[in-house]
């Protein structure tokens, strides 16, 4: 331990733009280095946990990307002059999502700081974000969030121990103990991929899997290709799939090393930004499987042969439906399922024939917590490309595909015929998802006023619209609420909901993950019991464009094709 270190008292004042939004606070890079800027919302987390912040201790981890490691340097002073006892941070400054939720879990801490802007771009020109995860793990609820807002427009002072030497500090695995005006501070250096394989080794069946990937006398190996693109997941792709299950460094895994600017790509695995792995799945057809992950980790998306794809919907419908071929959840249990608003209905019939309870709730994964801690849910999704289950609180990219090969090694069949199968017994709901990225806020905020004036005219209830032949009648339209059934609290304005009378659905909201500008999402989906082979863009059309009939987007954004369609 080094001599007394002071901590003093810099003065500050507020910035009226730190809002967290749907899973904390996201901005570009440039405002987060604002003198202050980071200095402001660290001290206002640490000062909405109250009493319970002196000697606590806490995770600090992130997906490394550009900026990190200042943050993390202003995390630890300030930390040690806000009486916290104990940071446990991942080497570099590494640690993906999941692998932070499972680590606060685990050593039954506070909770945690987690550094990421999650699927959005990284480097210098582009996103950065803080978020708080609460002690189950999972992201901070609406009321701690709220806490922080309001103490961001008030802060005039921060704690912080300037002469902390923390340079190099998060580069050596190891302990350090620091005296502060008498008190113990320590920084725990780990390695958080060890904590992560060890859980996954818990809850899936290594041995088959390897099986699965190495090929055995009486079965071929199964060929993956699985693409971190540049983020943090390569850490524990070559931890788990490499040294673990046997893949082949050099044609089972691509782009694992991570880069603080991801190597000037989006990392947010659909079929727009994961184009690369797509055309090497359609370039090979030895290639069984394969799957992208975003830059921090909790997100998925699954590719069989020849890249067939794999909506998150009907990928959270396949696992609810499969879960029993995965030991963690023959020891434990199915208690119910659960899926964000926006995400299709597929699961909710699999629960239906399973006689589980089923959840719907607003996009963010902090709403599924309280039905987890309460033994009520086992998997859940996001159509955002969102896959998890309780083994923590976050959503998982790598649980994701370790489950989806869990299920073809017992079915022994591949993505496309277990899909197929899925259909011929529940029938299919065709989804699909317009964004129209960085809209001009005013524009965006003009149109959903449009749409929130037209659902309150009692006479938009029966309408009918038609298109390509096919018509549909609006049976119910509302701006989705949420009541928790744990702990009573409400969700308004989750978003614009125009139910049709033969179970179509479209949906309207905002997103609150962009840094800049807002996104506008349209979600489509329709129900067929037994069409379910035509292609989706095809099958969806139709309500596609009664959808840009009644929200009347052109006209409020200008844009004639969306950014993104998945």
């Amino acid at each position: 331990m080094s001599g007394t270190l002071e901590s003093v008292i810099v003065p500050t004042t507020p910035f009226d733009d730190q809002k967290p939004g749907t899973s904390g606070l996201r901005k570009k890079v440039k405002v987060f280095m604002q003198k202050n800027y980071t200095e402001n919302f660290v001290q206002c987390i640490l000062d909405a946990l109250g009493e319970k912040l002196k000697g606590s201790t806490l995770v600090v981890g992130g997906d490394g990307r550009y900026f990190s490691k200042p943050a993390i340097n202003t995390i630890i002073r300030i930390a040690s002059a806000n009486e916290v006892s104990k940071l446990i941070i991942g080497q570099l400054g590494i640690s993906s999502t999941p692998a932070v939720s499972a680590l606060i879990r685990q050593e039954k801490v506070l909770g945690g700081i987690v550094l990421t802007a999650s699927h959005n771009p990284g480097g210098i020109r582009n996103d950065f974000g803080i978020k708080y995860n609460i002690e189950n793990g999972g992201p901070a609820p609406d009321q701690i969030t709220n806490t922080i807002y309001e103490l961001t427009k008030k802060i005039t002072q921060y704690k912080t121990t300037p002469s902390l030497e923390t340079d190099r500090i998060i580069d050596v695995l190891g302990t350090r103990t620091f005296n502060v005006e008498g008190r113990t501070f320590t920084v725990e250096i780990i390695d958080s991929s060890k904590e992560y394989v060890a859980l996954m080794k818990n809850i899936f069946d290594f041995h088959k899997l390897r099986a699965l990937i190495r090929g055995t006398d009486k079965r071929p190996a199964f060929h993956i290709l699985l693409d971190s693109m540049n983020g943090v997941t390569g850490v524990y792709v070559r931890n788990i799939f490499v040294e673990e299950l046997g893949a082949s460094p050099d044609n089972n895994v691509r782009r694992v090393v991570p880069l603080d600017n991801f190597g000037e790509i989006h990392p947010d695995p659909n079929l727009t930004y994961a184009k690369d792995l797509v055309n090497a799945l359609k370039a090979d057809s030895s290639y069984d499987f394969g799957a992208a992950f975003d830059g921090d980790g909790d997100r998925n998306m699954i590719l069989g042969k020849n890249a067939f794809f794999v909506t998150p919907s009907d990928s959270l419908a396949v696992l609810a439906n499969n879960l029993e071929c995965i030991p963690y959840f023959k020891k434990n249990g199915i208690n119910g399922f659960a899926r964000s608003m926006p995400t299709a209905a597929a699961v909710d019939r699999v629960a239906a024939k399973l006689g589980k309870e089923i959840f719907e709730v607003p996009t963010g994964w902090k709403y599924f917590g309280n039905l987890m801690d309460a033994g009520r849910l086992s998997l859940c999704g996001e159509e955002s490309f969102g896959t998890g289950s309780n083994h923590i609180r976050e959503k998982d990219g790598l649980w994701a595909v370790l489950a989806w090969l869990s299920i073809i090694e017992h079915k022994n069949m591949g993505v496309e015929d277990i899909l197929k199968e899925h259909w011929k017994l529940y029938g299919r709901n065709y989804f699909t998802r317009y964004d129209y990225e960085e809209c001009e806020t005013e524009s965006a905020n003009q149109l959903m006023q449009h749409l929130e004036a037209l659902i309150a005219d009692g006479s938009f209830v029966g309408k009918s619209f038609c298109s390509g032949g096919k018509s549909y009648t609006v049976a119910k339209a509302d701006n989705f609420s949420y009541v928790d059934p744990i702990d009573n609290s409400v969700a308004n304005n989750q978003g614009i909901r125009i139910l049709f009378d033969d179970g179509s659905r479209l949906i309207y909201r905002l997103s609150g993950t962009g840094s800049s500008g807002a996104t506008i999402r349209i979600y489509i989906e329709c129900y067929e019991k037994e069409d379910v082979l035509t292609d989706a863009q095809i099958m969806l059309k139709p309500l596609v464009n009664i959808g840009l009939e009644i929200s009347q987007l052109k006209k409020f954004t200008g844009r004639e094709e969306p950014t993104v369609i998945t």
